[in-house]
This record gives C-alpha cells, sequence and structure tokens, in this order.
C-alpha cells in the first residue's frame, strides 16, 4: 500500500500542478459552469480515451494522460462546485481553490485507503480499458442523477461517483507510468 501512496500522490501533484497554472492563466472562470457542464466535460474527455484505446490514432496533440487528468481536474472542480455552489462570476483566488482542491483531493484518497483495504487492490490486475469503461459508467450514472434533480432511492450520490471517477483516473495513469 504503501508504493501506492507514493504513486497516487505523485499522480495528483501533477493534476493539482496543471489545475494551478490553469488558474493563473484563467482564473476561476469555471465556477459559473452548472454540474452538467462540467460532467459533459468530463464526459467528453473519457469518450476520447476510450476512441484513441479502440482506434489507436489520434489526430489531436494530446495522449490519454492529459485526458484522464482532465477527468480529475474536472471532477475536483465538480467537487467544489457541490460544496459551494454555482456563481454568476468568478470567484475564487489560486489560494482558496488551491485549499479547497486539496481538501477535496484528501477525502477522494482517504477513499480509495478505505477500499483498497477492502478490494486488495484489485485494481492493479484491471486494465487500463477497463477504468475507462468504469469511468464511463459512473458518467452515466452522474447524468442519470442530474436528470432525476440530483434524487436518489438507494444509490450513493453525485460525489461519490466523482471521487470514484478521480481514483480510477488515478489508477489509470500510475498503470501508465509502469508501462514507462
Amino acid at each position: 500500500m504503501q508504493n501506492t501512496l507514493e504513486q497516487y500522490d505523485a499522480v495528483v501533484e501533477q493534476c493539482r500542478s496543471l489545475f494551478i497554472k490553469k488558474m493563473t492563466d484563467y482564473g476561476s472562470a469555471w465556477r459559473i459552469l452548472r454540474l452538467p457542464s462540467l460532467t459533459d466535460q468530463i464526459f467528453i474527455k473519457a469518450q476520447r480515451i476510450r476512441q484513441l484505446q479502440e482506434n489507436g490514432v489520434r489526430k489531436v496533440d494530446e495522449d490519454e494522460k492529459a485526458e484522464f487528468i482532465g477527468i480529475i481536474n474536472y471532477s475536483i472542480m465538480a467537487l467544489i462546485q457541490l460544496e459551494l455552489g454555482i456563481v454568476a462570476h468568478p470567484d475564487l483566488t489560486i489560494d482558496k481553490a488551491t485549499n479547497l482542491y486539496d481538501k477535496h483531493i484528501k477525502i477522494t484518497k482517504k477513499l480509495m485507503e478505505d477500499k483498497n483495504h477492502d478490494y486488495g487492490e484489485a485494481w492493479r490486475d484491471m486494465r487500463i480499458n477497463s477504468l475507462t469503461d468504469l469511468i464511463l459508467q459512473k458518467l452515466l450514472r452522474v447524468k442519470q442523477i442530474e436528470d432525476n434533480k440530483g434524487k436518489t432511492l438507494v444509490s450513493e450520490g453525485i460525489d461519490a461517483n466523482y471521487q470514484d471517477m478521480i481514483n480510477y483516473a488515478i489508477f489509470a495513469m500510475i498503470h501508465m507510468s509502469a508501462k514507462g
């Protein structure tokens, strides 16, 4: 598990670094996005990964890794939006947004640790394609929950689905870095 924690933190640092750089470039313009818009952004990234996996050909100069980073960062943005609500104008400083990023990644990492304990790190034997499919499945679940105005009868909420997508994307990136 120690190796997992180090690998997890290394992936998070890549994603966090890009998040901060984009906050520097664009500010918190993403704060105006409604949850379905963020979900759709994540869906676009996951669908592109699946297309790359199936076709093996890309015409845009971004690889799967960049798309997985996008899934992670957009999912964190969605968790922040769930916590703070949507605004009409950007309202977060880089420091405040980074603190919220860190808060949500800490909660998500704890979830990963708890699940890894119970599942025995089964994700290590999964293929990246399967992790991609699970992300797409979670996205379809989130879209259905959004269409149901956030109501569920027996299912986990939207936040748990975003957290799972983050963890699946991090697992995929760990697998990709192991392949070199």
